[in-house]
């Protein structure tokens, strides 16, 4: 029988060995805005180390320079408390500056003597510095002073040189670090100026930083992301410009055969196959001129031909060409200077977009330059609200799938071209609303 030696059982604690706080270490005060900046971290880090190198500097200097003007002091004290020893055993008068058991001498010091050694220390005779040296004598002290007002000024004077040396440096310092920050800040905020108006949809902008072009000059790390940002819009604007190219072409060659499609549609025999056929096909020349319309817009070669018309009358023509039964209400009619084509387009999209994904009834609304457009179904989903429309996008929910194919795309881009904006919101009681606010009203003259 062979016998196996069994494993250690693991022990178990039926505590944390590192418990967790139970409450999160805050300020008691709130930092300054200024203080997240980059000027701001500068400031205080090169305050910070200033501040640290010159207490260290001057405290080394101060010490030096402060013990060596004691040890000199110190070895005059003792010449000349030898030369008062000698006077004293020899019976002679002493020296101006010898006193036996002077009330001014530090106690430690008369202590010192009486037990019989020689000692030294700093003190004060007759109201200023004084360095004393004493000996014992009879069992009393023989002390010698000697003047330290100006060695004590001396390292007075010292020390207010070593601060305002060490201020002016730290001055001369942050001044010569903000210029240099100055410059790279400068960079950084022409890069993040020009990312922003990359993301906005200006594809042509470049940093253009002349270190990046010239390839004497040694490039830094501000240099290194400009270069990449401009690679990176470059490569984007060439990746969507095929990709308009290659939308517009599909489409374009698409129109003609759907064109005979179309003609050769209606010349079948009535019933419900031909109607089925004839729908399809009028759905599919309406993609593709959807398609040529998106391709337009994203080319950015659309221009408005602005003229000035009654508001509630081009709302009231929309919508009735979008449904028989239209429900419009005008709060406050307003003249506006736009182009009536784009704007129908716009207001028919929206209209059409509220009766296809929501539910009667739907309201369009008209108070002064903005218009609203109000349905009574599940409202928009949230990555609508979140980053606008999205081209054939479509997410599943309890009610089915939802989405939406270029209408509001189109709208949107339309929108733009006419100088209006247009945003998509939920209502508290449900409903979606997409609300259009046109530029300005035009005056009555005009």
């Amino acid at each position: 029988m062979t016998l196996r030696p069994r494993r250690p059982r693991r022990l178990r604690f039926p505590f944390r060995l590192r418990p967790r706080l139970p409450f999160r270490l805050r300020l008691p005060f709130r930092l300054p805005a200024w203080t997240t900046t980059l000027y701001g971290k500068f400031a205080v880090f090169i305050a910070l180390m200033c501040c640290v190198l010159a207490t260290v500097i001057g405290t080394l200097v101060h010490v030096s320079v402060t013990r060596q003007t004691v040890e000199q002091a110190r070895k005059e004290a003792l010449v000349s408390l030898d030369s008062a020893v000698e006077s004293y055993i020899a019976g002679e008068p002493l020296p101006p500056n010898a006193h036996v058991d002077p009330p001014e001498l530090p106690e430690k010091l008369r202590e010192v003597a009486v037990r019989g050694n020689l000692g030294t220390g700093l003190g004060e005779y007759d109201g200023r510095p004084a360095m004393w040296a004493a000996a014992p004598a009879d069992g009393r002290a023989l002390a010698v002073e000697l003047d330290y007002s100006q060695s004590a000024k001396s390292i007075s004077g010292l020390d207010q040189a070593i601060l305002g040396s060490s201020v002016l440096a730290i001055g001369l310092t942050l001044l010569a670090g903000f210029f240099a920050v100055t410059r790279i800040t400068r960079r950084l905020h022409l890069t993040a100026q020009v990312a922003r108006r990359i993301s906005a949809g200006d594809l042509d902008a470049r940093v253009g930083d002349p270190r990046t072009g010239d390839p004497a000059r040694s490039q830094d790390e501000v240099a290194a992301v400009s270069a990449a940002l401009d690679t990176m819009a470059a490569t984007l604007q060439n990746r969507l410009r095929s990709e308009q190219r290659f939308t517009a072409d599909v489409a374009h060659e698409l129109r003609t055969p759907l064109t005979g499609l179309h003609a050769a549609a209606e010349l079948l025999p009535p019933g419900r196959p031909t109607q089925l056929v004839q729908d399809r096909v009028r759905k599919l020349r309406r993609l593709t001129e959807d398609l040529l319309e998106i391709s337009r817009l994203d080319a950015q070669v659309e221009r408005a031909d602005l003229d000035v018309h009654r508001l509630g009358q081009v709302v009231e023509r929309a919508a009735r060409a979008t449904t028989p039964e239209p429900e419009v209400r005008v709060v406050r009619d307003a003249l506006v200077e736009t182009d009536k084509r784009r704007l129908e387009r716009v207001l028919g999209n929206l209209i059409g977009n509220a009766y296809k994904h929501g539910a009667a009834p739907v309201v369009v609304t008209v108070d002064g330059p903005e218009v609203s457009v109000r349905d009574h179904g599940p409202g928009y989903p949230r990555y609508l609200l979140a980053h606008g429309p999205q081209r054939f996008r479509t997410e599943t929910t309890s009610t089915g799938k939802t989405g939406h194919g270029l209408g509001l795309t189109i709208a949107v881009g339309q929108a733009r071209i006419l100088g209006a904006t247009l945003r998509f919101t939920n209502a508290r009681d449900g409903g979606a609303i997409a609300t259009l606010t046109l530029p300005a009203e035009a005056s009555p003259d005009a």
